[in-house]
C-alpha cells in the first residue's frame, strides 16, 4: 500500500513484443525517452527502469510480476508505461 514516503515514486515499464516487430510504433529505448522526459516534465520519482522483451503468446510476463509484488510491498505506488494515444471520432 504506498504511503506518504512513495506516493511519488514510480516504475517505467517497457516492453515490446518479441513477435510483432513491425505492428509496435515505438522502440524501447523511444518509449523509455518519452516516459522519461514526462517524469522530469511532472516531477515524478522514477525507482527503477524495468524492461520486458517476451511474446504475447507465452503467457505470464516475469518482470512486470515481479513489478506489481513490489508494488504491493511499498516499494513505489505505480507504474509508468507508454502507450499510444488513440483517437477516434465518429460522425
Amino acid at each position: 500500500m504506498p504511503t506518504s514516503l512513495n506516493i511519488n515514486k514510480f516504475f517505467l515499464y517497457s516492453r515490446k513484443s518479441t513477435d510483432v516487430e513491425d505492428k509496435q510504433v515505438l522502440s524501447i529505448e523511444a518509449q523509455l525517452v518519452e516516459l522519461r522526459e514526462l517524469t522530469k516534465r511532472e516531477g515524478l520519482n522514477i525507482v527503477e527502469e524495468l524492461i520486458e522483451k517476451q511474446s504475447a503468446k507465452v503467457p505470464g510476463r516475469p518482470i512486470f510480476n515481479s513489478m506489481i509484488d513490489r508494488i504491493e510491498k511499498g516499494e513505489a505506488s505505480g507504474i509508468l508505461a507508454w502507450h499510444p494515444f488513440v483517437s477516434i471520432v465518429s460522425c
